[in-house]
Parts: C-alpha cells; sequence; structure tokens
C-alpha cells in the first residue's frame, strides 16, 4: 500500500465515520437521549471528515440552524482543501514508506 492508497483509505474512513455519527447524534436528538458533544463533531471534521459532516448535516437536517456549524464546517473543508492543494503542488515529495 502506497502513501496515496494510505491517505485516501484514511479520509475516507474518517468521513464516513463523521457523516454516521451526525445521523446517530439526529437519531439521539429526537429521542431526547444523551447527545454527542459539538467538540466531537467539529474534532472528527477537523481531522479530515469535514465533507461527511456537511453532508450528514445536510441530508439529516441536523445542526442547519446553528451558525457555526453552518459557517464553520465548510470553512474547515475549505482549509482542507488549500492544505492537500498546498501539499500536491509542492515542489517537496513527501513520501511515507
Amino acid at each position: 500500500m502506497n502513501s496515496f492508497d494510505l491517505i485516501l483509505t484514511y479520509v475516507i474512513v474518517v468521513n464516513l465515520v463523521s457523516f454516521i455519527v451526525m445521523g446517530i447524534d439526529k437519531r439521539k436528538a429526537r429521542k431526547r437521549a444523551f447527545r454527542i458533544p459539538e467538540a466531537t463533531l467539529f474534532v472528527l471534521a477537523i481531522i479530515g471528515g469535514s465533507l461527511g459532516s456537511i453532508i450528514g448535516m445536510h441530508l439529516f437536517h441536523h445542526k442547519t440552524r446553528h451558525w457555526y456549524f453552518l459557517y464553520g464546517m465548510p470553512v474547515i473543508l475549505a482549509l482542507q482543501v488549500i492544505l492537500i492543494l498546498a501539499v500536491v503542488l509542492s515542489p517537496i515529495e513527501l513520501n511515507f514508506w
């Protein structure tokens, strides 16, 4: 498994987890059960799950009335895209193996 495959697998898994956690938190909100902390939802987005969080927010109609989620998640995604582009377009070669 090369570096790209490893990173791609990580991104897919963390986005899937972020998406599922948004759905779980929405279900818990409907049942008035113990909720997943908002900090946890943001941490999942920051560590690479921002796209999954955004899709989950809109698909489950969850946290869409909170401005810090509505604007914060796309900002996190934009920063991650900029970081990825900076690494990909950088003249420095990164090898993990």
